[in-house]
């Protein structure tokens, strides 16, 4: 996989493949990263703030992170520019550079795409709970077919953004290379969320 650069927006947040990300646009820096990616037909990475704020001095993103690319444009009633994004591959940063107007832009190598993985069936129960999530979200979510959910990856990937995971864990997940050893990992941290 060779390097290219890719404008960076550090966020409070970790966007995974095939996921939405709503955002509310107002630093000079963004607006011109919107311009730039509409006119190009670009997307822009989506990592999360290690140190840093999400507005201000340039933050310090996570080493990985997330194509973003834009799929609607609406004004929010603040009267500022809002975006609906969605997640497409994932990235490595090897290197970062910043722009006058503090734009970050990174170096980055994308990730080898997962192949599909057939749901092994241990994991079944984590199929139907989400299932039971996005009945839960209703048309919010957003479309997907049942085959979807026989899916190892997509199965993992949703699941990693919809449940109540601290951003740490979300980016651990989004990290992994392997998508049963995601979905170990998730039946893992499921305990936590149980009633008693």
């Amino acid at each position: 996989m060779s390097a290219s650069e890719l404008p960076l927006f550090p966020l409070r947040t970790v966007l995974f493949p095939g996921g939405t990300l709503h955002l509310r646009i107002f630093e000079p820096r963004y607006l011109q990263l919107v311009r730039e990616c509409t006119r190009l037909g670009r997307p822009f990475g989506v990592c999360l703030i290690l140190a840093g704020r999400e507005a201000g001095r340039p933050a310090i993103p996570a080493r990985v992170g997330t194509e973003a690319r834009i799929v609607d444009f609406y004004t929010l009633p603040d009267g500022l520019l809002g975006i609906a994004c969605r997640g497409e591959g994932r990235f490595r940063v090897l290197g970062l550079r910043v722009r006058d107007n503090g734009l970050l832009i990174g170096e980055v190598e994308p990730f080898a795409l997962e192949a599909p993985r057939a749901l092994p069936p241990e994991f079944g129960l984590l199929a139907v709970l989400l299932e039971r999530m996005i009945e839960r979200i209703g048309a919010a979510f957003g479309s997907f077919s049942r085959g979807d959910l026989d899916e190892a990856g997509w199965v993992g990937m949703r699941l990693a953004e919809l449940l109540p995971l601290e951003l740490e864990e979300r980016q651990e997940l989004l990290e992994s290379e392997d998508a049963i050893a995601r979905l170990r990992r998730i039946a893992e941290l499921l305990p936590r969320f149980q009633r008693d």
